[in-house]
């Protein structure tokens, strides 16, 4: 018998170390690319399937791009292929569900999530600067900054440097409309929606203050000149106390004068009837733009 205990991410190096028959491989393990796989025994998720496949990679590979970005907690789906970079020079892999590409990255460009080489927020967002709608862009950056991988100083010096990169002028466009104070995607989405239509430009978390100035409440986004505020009902708001909480706050918020739109799920597919809506909304307390 083998003493050799194969872990839950091995390569097919480590597989025939272990002993393992080709029946017994193929049973255990769900293979990620070619000699990488990942045990059944564990869930197989990005970072798992990442791990995996860095072991079978050039030696400073990172995580990049899309992959990256799921493993720093943005709000996008998992998906194949993984996608990695190389530094110039280094020889550029081709796998089967790994998608390989060649970027001059500086230390400042690279961190480690759960021991995993990873591009850093500000290049990972560059990198998918030229690849996602605005929308989803903005989406992606604020969740970075609330995470802590983003900030506007770390951004702005990697995008002065990025002169000539694919995707430079969407980022440095879409850069000033990041904000940590998003607390989810669909705020960040309606968010952008708004800005980008011409209508007056809401504020993230907008206090809610009383007659005395003392803060009672913050709306998801909100105009304080014309009391108005947005709110964004995800499934968790249906649970039994978020939703007396927010009857709570709701009426608070009425009883100082605020109207409150909500919106739910059904309207990320709407932009045009959440803009007429809030337009509408304005208009009825005097604004004009």
């Amino acid at each position: 018998m083998t003493r050799y205990v194969l872990p839950p991410v091995y390569t097919r190096a480590a597989a025939d170390l272990a002993e393992l028959t080709r029946a017994q491989r193929a049973s255990d393990g769900v293979r990620v690319t070619r000699g990488a796989y990942v045990s059944r025994s564990v869930a197989l998720t990005t970072a798992s399937a990442a791990r995996a496949a860095l072991a079978v990679l050039p030696a400073g590979t990172v995580a990049s791009h899309r992959t990256a970005a799921v493993l720093l907690g943005a709000p996008l789906r998992a998906s194949w292929p993984l996608e990695f970079a190389v530094r110039p020079g280094v020889y550029r892999a081709r796998r089967q569900r790994v998608r390989v590409h060649v970027r001059d990255l500086t230390a400042r460009d690279e961190v480690r999530v759960a021991g995993l080489p990873v591009t850093s927020g500000p290049q990972t967002w560059l990198d998918l600067a030229a690849r996602l709608p605005g929308a989803e862009l903005v989406a992606v950056g604020d969740a970075l900054y609330r995470a802590g991988h983003l900030d506007a100083a770390a951004l702005a010096e990697r995008l002065d440097r990025a002169d000539g990169v694919r995707g430079v002028v969407r980022a440095r466009q879409g850069a000033p409309l990041l904000t940590p104070l998003a607390a989810s995607r669909p705020e960040s989405l309606i968010r952008y929606w708004l800005v980008s239509s011409g209508l007056p430009d809401p504020v993230p978390q907008q206090p809610v203050v009383d007659r005395r100035g003392r803060t009672v409440a913050h709306a998801d986004l909100g105009y304080e000149q014309w009391r108005i505020a947005l709110e964004y009902e995800g499934r968790q708001h249906a649970e039994r106390r978020q939703f007396l909480r927010d009857l709570d706050r709701y009426s608070l918020m009425a009883a100082h004068g605020w109207l409150v739109l909500r919106f739910g799920e059904d309207d990320l597919d709407r932009r045009d009837r959440v803009l007429s809506r809030v337009a509408g909304a304005l208009r009825s307390r005097g604004a004009r733009w």
